[in-house]
């Protein structure tokens, strides 16, 4: 008998689970459950309006892991781009290149800046704060609280509408392990410098990457086409309201709701889930204890909107992306999508801005008409000098809820207490990708999380561990593409007990 694997998620990690389970086993069905009518990607899906295309959120492709690099590549084998990096800060009515570079960003801030932020720097070194547990001393620590209170502060609390000393300092290990005002100067000072390694050439920090001529996108829909070529199948439209657990029969019992409002179940022996923790831990049945319950309850998300703006292109604006740390805007991060592929904008003359708001679903700014977030992007593209009010030719908005996972102070117990008790009690209920594990996860992670439970899931046990991609498996800013493995990179699981076969 088939083994029947039920997948919640047509993200990144999940078709990457369904489709690696496919080509490796023709004794596994598959079917993939998403919510949304129209688009598969998930937060990478890419969004057309009027034959422009933009991303929820910039997305480059690039990883470590070889498996990650060739799947990309045997998706989607004629219509990669290599594109450069380009990123920048703007503060103060001042661009500065990101990653920093210290002698430029020393320079613009003035010789009494400067001193500041290099005493301040000097006094981190000297008497740096003991085990920081928050964002703000983690980042302290490494440049000094004057470029803290410069370079991450209004940014980051734009991004989480939370202080810093409220954000765990899980956060900056994950997402700027390695880079500090040292490692800035040096590669201020030699940025083509190349080190040796294993007898590989490793750049310094990443200047180019991958990415479809039409947006990522364009990946997870032939992704989506390549499952159903091979027998599997993507319903669209559908949600997952609960999930059931049979252990005499072991066999998950699932109740989906189409785009009608029909209710109809669907039965397997896996459930691969990329949908937020939370909301699955509160779906499952027999019910989680009151414990676990609460710990589900508990966790947090930011939401997200993205203003597209077509508009008249004056060549103002080359870089990918520009992180807007001006206090004095709303605005949090501007992509421009004809720099990530000039294919994402149909006329030549155009160019599409997409500046992203983050925020939560009971702010003003969420239910704000798409009329009046046109307005205000129209005005802070202006404020900040990228584009003129009057060139904007259209505008488009689109609402992302559960962007980002919180990292607040509770959050790592949170997830400890959910783990532990769904491992023990459901032995084939698995978890993947940024939401499923609470985890601010690259697209590459949420893929090298999808490719070793499907390995699990192949085995009949647990030979991976799911749970260690973001310690064993970073890039960050630093490395070359495919230059490890993520399977031999991580940990490997020596019981077998808990998974049937």
């Amino acid at each position: 008998m088939n083994k029947r694997v039920i997948i919640i998620g047509a993200g990144p990690a999940g078709l990457t689970a369904g489709y690696s389970l496919l080509k490796k086993s023709k004794e596994i069905n598959v079917t993939v459950i998403e919510a949304d009518p129209r688009y598969v990607g998930g937060i990478s899906r890419t969004v057309e309006y009027k034959g422009f295309r933009f991303d929820i959120g910039g997305h480059r492709f690039f990883s470590k892991s070889k498996e990650v690099e060739d799947l990309w590549s045997e998706i989607l084998p004629q219509d990669m781009l290599d594109r450069p990096r380009s990123s920048r800060i703007f503060y103060r009515g001042k661009f500065f290149s990101y990653p920093l570079r210290a002698t430029e960003a020393l320079f613009k801030l003035g010789v009494f800046e400067s001193a500041r932020c290099m005493l301040s720097y000097g006094k981190a070194q000297m008497m740096p704060v003991d085990k920081p547990k928050n964002f703000e001393d983690w980042v302290s620590n490494k440049f000094g609280k004057r470029l803290f209170s410069i370079f991450f502060k209004t940014y980051t609390e734009k991004v989480w509408g939370m202080s810093c000393r409220e954000i765990s300092s899980d956060w900056a290990a994950q997402r700027i392990k390695g880079l500090s005002l040292a490692t800035a100067v040096k590669n201020a000072l030699l940025p083509k410098r190349k080190a040796q390694k294993n007898g590989e050439v490793i750049k310094t920090l990443i200047d180019t990457f991958r990415y479809p001529r039409l947006g990522p996108g364009m990946m997870w829909d032939a992704c989506a086409e390549k499952i159903k070529e091979i027998g599997g199948s993507v319903l669209m439209g559908h949600r997952v309201t609960t999930c059931r657990w049979d252990e005499d029969k072991n066999v998950w019992t699932l109740t989906v709701v189409d785009s009608t409002g029909a209710e109809s179940e669907m039965q397997a022996e896996h459930i691969i889930s990329s949908a937020p923790l939370r909301e699955l831990g509160l779906a499952l049945s027999p019910k989680l204890s009151e414990s676990a319950t609460a710990a589900a309850g508990s966790l947090k998300y930011r939401d997200f909107l993205t203003v597209a703006l077509i508009i008249k292109d004056r060549e103002q604006f080359s870089d990918n992306w520009i992180y807007i740390h001006d206090p004095n805007v709303q605005v949090g991060r501007i992509q421009n999508f004809k720099s990530w592929s000039p294919e994402m904008v149909p006329d030549p003359n155009c160019c599409c801005y997409g500046l992203e708001y983050f925020c939560f679903k009971d702010d003003v700014l969420w239910s704000s008409s798409d009329d009046q977030l046109i307005s205000l992007a129209k005005s802070e593209i202006e404020k900040i000098g990228l584009a003129k009010a009057a060139d904007v030719l259209d505008g488009c908005v689109v609402r992302q809820p559960k962007a980002y996972p919180i990292y607040d102070d509770e959050y790592a117990e949170h997830v400890a207490s959910l783990k532990t008790e769904m491992e023990a009690r459901f032995p084939t209920l698995h978890v993947v990708g940024r939401n499923g594990m609470h985890k601010y996860n690259n697209q590459d992670h949420a893929m090298m999380t999808a490719l070793l439970c499907a390995e699990n899931i192949l085995a009949g046990h647990r030979l991976y561990d799911v749970w260690g991609v973001n310690e064993d498996a970073e890039y960050h800013e630093e490395g070359k593409a495919g230059i490890q493995s993520s399977v031999s990179g991580l940990r490997s699981v020596p019981t077998k007990a808990g998974f049937s076969n």
